[in-house]
């Protein structure tokens, strides 16, 4: 365990069972984890929930990593391993048993079901009710064991959630969980409990489905009596049509969406405004969300997947994103999406061509084709639209402007001086040369400005290309 924390320090914490990709809902859970304690000054912790042997992977645990790590989410130490405690967990257990908050069950799983299977014939309840509570260990057979909570059977156990409000659960409907079991590992119950008090977490923020569990594992916490957390319990991310997302939505693991091209920038900001708002506001920076960020801006209700709205923030983020920090990102993008990486000579025109190529790309598979004329290599092989605008007359005219590009000044004055003189002498518009300029450069119809090209390429690669096209 990392050093305890400071005194009155929020310490929250994310902590995904390694059994499978890392879901779009746990990462929106470890963000709003990961905002609440960065604006306060406290500590965002990572423990990874591995007591399930035959489903967690070495495999499963790096890809949450990885994940966690493009979101730009940071963790403070390191992440801790639920199943390495598992001695500690039995020791809490134990100690319950010698405060009498807990106590031996021998009952034997076939006696429990069969148990169940009478009050379910006979109409009654199947809420178990451990004969051994109570018992003299005087009486204590030489048999195997499950140490069981002694759960309180009266009154209510109520949880004031920042997010659901106060939620109450009747003490008489829940039974006395088993905490150890006969084989001496711990329930979940128990190790979540545990792991959350040593850790020193304040705020338990995680998904309405939890929110059961909540009232049992207060009950454990009052049996140690230990600070409960603060609670928050947010809602679940439904797909476009209201349904609990899943596969059939298309892409539910985070690692989908950055081989999609969305910048990490702009899937904080999307997944914090999914289920949370602050006023009217949509684009927003990583400041401005520690900022503002807080439990009560949580809505109660489901949030849908809206790919429209994702896009739209993701072409703001690609426009605002500096040209140093949105190079790593497209690069990234190409090695997620099993694309060729970038070539020494690819990255530097890239560099100097991003000025271009971000304006209204809402992803970066849009600003790599818009890259194309970057990317593809000599002789630029035009598609069949641009085929067309490489007519005989149109190739004569990039053949007689080539000189005059030869000595014009490399500056984007001095070139559409040059393109606009030539354009002149056959009483043409530079609109009817920028469509065979685009195919010779780029072999497409639909690129950035002919003179951004330019300037990026340079002036023997351009006169070059249009060598090339002019035949």
């Amino acid at each position: 365990m990392s050093a305890p924390p400071a005194s009155g320090q929020i310490v929250t914490r994310f902590a995904p069972s390694p059994t499978g990709y890392l879901h779009i809902g746990g990462a929106r859970t470890a963000l709003f984890n990961w905002l609440y304690a960065r604006g306060r000054g406290g500590l965002f912790l990572l423990r990874i929930e591995d007591t399930d042997r035959e489903r967690s992977t070495p495999e499963a645990e790096a890809a949450i990593l990885r994940g966690l790590t493009w979101l730009g989410l940071d963790w403070d130490g390191e992440p801790i391993s639920q199943f390495a405690r598992k001695d500690r967990h039995a020791e809490v257990a134990r100690e319950m048993l010698a405060r009498g908050s807990a106590y031996k069950c021998f009952c034997s799983q076939e006696e429990i079901e069969a148990f169940r299977e009478a009050a379910r014939a006979e109409g009654r309840s199947t809420l178990f009710r451990s004969p051994w509570r109570d018992a003299d260990p005087a009486t204590h057979p030489d048999l195997p064991f499950v140490i069981r909570l002694k759960a309180p059977r009266e009154g209510q156990t109520v949880i004031e959630d920042q997010v659901q409000g106060r939620v109450t659960f009747g003490n008489d409907q829940m039974d006395d969980m088993v905490c150890l079991r006969a084989d001496g590992t711990p329930t979940y119950m128990l190790a979540v409990v545990v792991d959350d008090h040593d850790m020193g977490v304040t705020h338990v923020i995680r998904g309405d489905d939890h929110l059961t569990n909540a009232a049992r594992q207060t009950q454990i916490y009052r049996a140690m009596d230990w600070d409960v957390p603060v609670w928050a319990h947010i809602p679940l991310i439904h797909g476009p049509d209201g349904k609990k997302l899943s596969k059939r939505h298309g892409a539910v693991g985070l690692q989908d969406y950055q081989a999609m091209g969305y910048p990490a920038s702009a899937m904080r900001n999307y997944l914090c405004r999914l289920g949370w708002s602050h006023g009217d506001d949509e684009f927003f920076t990583d400041a401005q969300a520690k900022e503002w960020f807080d439990l009560p801006g949580i809505g109660r209700a489901p949030s849908r997947l809206d790919f429209k709205k994702l896009e739209n923030l993701s072409g703001q983020h690609i426009a605002a994103l500096a040209d140093a920090a949105l190079l790593p990102e497209i690069e990234a993008f190409l090695k997620a999406s099993g694309k060729a990486p970038l070539t020494d000579r690819q990255r530097g025109l890239m560099t100097r061509g991003l000025y271009c190529l971000k304006d209204r790309a809402k992803t970066f598979p849009q600003l790599v084709e818009k890259a194309h004329f970057i990317l593809a290599d000599r002789p630029m092989v035009p598609d069949v639209d641009a085929e067309k605008a490489l007519d005989t007359v149109s190739r004569g005219i990039l053949r007689e402007l080539t000189p005059h590009l030869q000595g014009a000044s490399w500056t984007r004055e001095g070139i559409e001086a040059a393109v606009a003189g030539v354009a002149a002498a056959h009483g043409l518009g530079l609109g009817k040369i920028a469509g065979p300029l685009r195919a010779a450069l780029a072999g497409r119809t639909v690129t950035p400005s002919v003179f951004d090209m330019m300037l990026v390429l340079g002036r023997e690669e351009t006169l070059a290309r249009l060598s090339d096209a002019a035949g």
